[in-house]
């Protein structure tokens, strides 16, 4: 998607870990990724709070598929230093792959992106 800057999963040969992963885990890597929003904290949080099928949620590995933007919840007592050093960015979003069909999950992500592009066009 245009909107997104930037993909960090295990199973990208790009990962700073790929020999490692393509050695120890052939078969998958798990459904746990992030990602950057273009524009930063408010499109980022835009698009978690603009989903319908993932939960937003801290937790991972349900059988649901859960989001979060960690610069609004879960860090968001530190300063943008203090997230940084912890690895979080304020445009990073996290999801936690559950058992909904990916191509719904594909269309859920996508709408929240329309919309984010649609707020930016309003602007």
């Amino acid at each position: 998607n245009d909107n997104v800057s930037w993909v960090k999963y295990p199973g990208l040969d790009d990962h700073e870990d790929a020999e490692n992963v393509k050695k120890y885990l052939p078969n998958g890597q798990s459904g746990l990724l992030t990602f950057g929003v273009k524009g930063g904290y408010e499109a980022a949080k835009t698009v978690v709070d603009n989903v319908k099928i993932f939960s937003l949620l801290a937790n991972i590995g349900d059988t649901k598929s859960l989001i979060i933007h960690p610069s609004s919840t879960t860090h968001q007592q530190l300063t943008a230093d203090e997230q940084l050093s912890a690895g979080v960015s304020q445009d990073l979003i996290r999801v936690s792959v559950g058992l909904e069909h990916i191509e719904d999950l594909k269309k859920d992500l996508e709408e929240a992106f329309v919309l984010l592009n649609e707020l930016k066009e309003a602007e």
